[in-house]
């Protein structure tokens, strides 16, 4: 099976580093960049994670202090979490008023669950107390019964 030289696979067009060939020297050239300069090695996948940005790009990247894209470079968890802090005003205060009450509704539910979670664990704590305090009756009982039928 061969590919031929139009083909999306033999053109590297298929995939983002290139055909096979290209993708194992590169690998490889990594290796040996570790082996002998581990900085450049560093460099170099830190430049292909980056997406082989051009050089025009990474002078604006260090100019910038490492922040191309502030939003590419935040997640979409950040993003979420930010937005739910009160940093993602919308403009719209109908629906910024509905999510500030949403968001004080739940902080209520949450300390209200911290609350029944601390109670029932001093409850199962006051169980513990009160079934250790049960054993040891038994075990002294217990005890107390045969010493007085050793003393007879």
């Amino acid at each position: 099976m061969s590919f031929s030289t139009s083909s999306p696979y033999a053109t590297g067009k298929a995939c983002r580093s290139g055909p096979f060939p290209r993708r194992s020297f590169e690998i490889g050239a990594i290796v040996v960049a570790f082996i002998y300069w581990w900085p450049l090695a560093a460099a170099y996948v830190a430049w292909k994670v980056a997406g082989y940005p051009a050089l025009g790009e990474l002078r604006g990247l260090a100019g910038r202090g490492l922040s191309w894209n502030a939003s590419a470079t935040r997640s979409r968890f950040a993003a979420a979490f930010e937005a739910a802090n009160g940093g993602g005003i919308t403009g719209n205060r109908a629906f910024d008023e509905y999510r500030r009450s949403e968001l004080d509704r739940l902080d209520a539910q949450r300390r209200a669950l911290q609350e029944e979670s601390r109670a029932f664990a001093e409850f199962v704590e006051e169980l513990k107390r009160a079934k250790d305090r049960e054993q040891f009756d038994a075990f002294m009982q217990k005890r107390r019964s045969a010493d007085t039928t050793r003393s007879v």
